[in-house]
C-alpha cells in the first residue's frame, strides 16, 4: 500500500518584495502546496518571479486602513489560500531545508502549533534589551503556549468562525495576539533567531508595540509584569551585588536552554533595573511606527494610521 500524499498546505508570506525567503520556501513546495507572496501594491518583479515558480502566487492585498500592514496582508492571504492547512511565516529569519515539512509534521501530531522567535539585535539598545525578549517573547511565549506570528501552522476549521476571525483582522495591530484569542496552539521548543532593531529610534518604536500587544491581547500578563518589574527593580536597588549574580546566572540558563549564544545575557541586570522604564514607556506611547506606518492604536479594534 502506498503512502498517503502530504496534506496540502498554503504558506503565507507578507513582504515588500521577492527576496531570498521567498526562494527558500518555494524550493520546499510539495505539489499540492502553495506559497502566497503577499505584498501592499502590485510589484512586477514580484509577479514575475512567483508566476516562474510552480505552486507561487502574488497577492496584492492593498493599502490598509483600520489595522496594520501585517494584519491587512494576513487576511487578504487567507482570503486567497485555497488549502485547508494554513501556515503564516515572517521573511526577517532564515528558513532552512525541512522548515515546511516539520510544520506539517507538527500539525499531524499535535494540531495547531508554533515555532519560537529568538529576537537578535542588530543595534546597541536592540542587543542590550535581548534579555527582556529572552523572557517575554521566547520564554513565556514557550511556556503559555502563545502563537508566534513568524512561523506557526493552523486549519481553517480551528477557527470557530473565520469570517469573523478575518474582520475582527482587518481592526487591529498584532495577527497572532488575535488569533491567540480564536486558536489554541502548543509551542515547540524550536527557535528561530530574527534580527530587530537597526536603530536606536527603530528599537523604541518595537518597545511601544511589544508592550501594547501584550495590554491589549492579555492584560493580565500586563499586570502580572508590572508587579514582576517592581519587585525586581527593589530586590535589585536592596540586595545589587546578590541580585547581579542571579540575574546573569538565571538569564544565561535561559538562553542556554533556547541556544541562544550571545554575550547579552550579562545586560541581565541593568534591564531589570529598566524594567519599570520600558513598561511605563510603552505604556505611555501614543503611537508608534512599524513597517513604514505610524500607528495610534487606542483598543484592540481601534487603529488608526497616521502620517509619518
Amino acid at each position: 500500500m502506498g503512502m498517503d500524499a502530504p496534506t496540502p498546505i498554503a504558506v503565507i508570506l507578507p513582504t515588500t518584495g521577492w527576496n531570498d525567503v521567498c526562494e527558500q520556501i518555494a524550493d520546499q513546495l510539495q505539489p499540492d502546496d502553495e506559497l502566497l507572496v503577499v505584498c501592499d501594491e502590485f510589484h512586477e518583479s514580484v509577479a514575475d518571479r512567483a508566476e516562474a515558480r510552480d505552486g507561487v502566487r502574488s497577492i496584492v492585498a492593498g493599502e490598509p486602513e483600520d489595522c496594520s500592514g501585517k494584519a491587512n496582508a494576513i487576511a487578504a492571504g487567507m482570503e486567497a489560500a485555497d488549502a485547508e492547512r494554513i501556515v503564516w511565516t515572517d521573511d526577517d529569519f532564515s528558513h532552512p531545508s525541512g522548515w515546511l515539512e516539520k510544520l506539517r509534521i507538527d500539525y499531524d501530531r499535535r494540531g495547531p502549533t508554533s515555532e519560537l522567535p529568538v529576537f537578535v539585535g542588530r543595534d546597541p539598545l536592540a542587543a542590550v534589551l535581548e534579555p527582556t525578549h529572552a523572557i517575554s517573547g521566547t520564554l513565556a511565549v514557550s511556556l503559555a503556549n502563545i502563537p508566534w506570528g513568524g512561523s506557526l501552522v493552523f486549519e481553517r476549521d480551528d477557527l470557530d468562525d473565520e469570517q469573523r476571525f478575518l474582520d475582527e483582522l482587518r481592526q487591529t495591530v498584532s495577527d497572532d495576539g488575535l488569533l491567540s484569542e480564536h486558536v489554541e496552539f502548543t509551542t515547540i521548543k524550536r527557535p528561530r533567531h530574527v534580527e530587530i532593531g537597526g536603530s536606536t529610534r527603530e528599537t523604541l518604536e518595537n518597545q511601544a508595540r511589544f508592550v501594547k500587544i501584550v495590554r491589549y491581547h492579555d492584560p493580565t500578563g500586563t499586570a502580572a509584569q508590572g508587579m514582576l518589574a517592581a519587585v525586581l527593580t527593589v530586590a535589585c536597588l536592596l540586595f545589587p551585588l546578590p541580585m547581579l549574580a542571579l540575574t546573569t546566572l538565571s538569564m544565561a540558563a535561559i538562553y542556554a536552554a533556547f541556544g541562544i549564544h550571545r554575550w547579552t545575557f550579562l545586560a541581565a541586570y541593568p534591564v531589570a533595573l529598566a524594567a519599570i522604564p520600558l513598561l511605563v514607556y510603552g505604556l505611555a506611547r501614543r503611537t508608534f511606527v512599524w513597517g513604514g506606518r505610524r500607528y495610534r492604536w487606542d483598543g484592540k479594534f481601534d487603529v488608526t494610521i497616521e502620517p509619518l
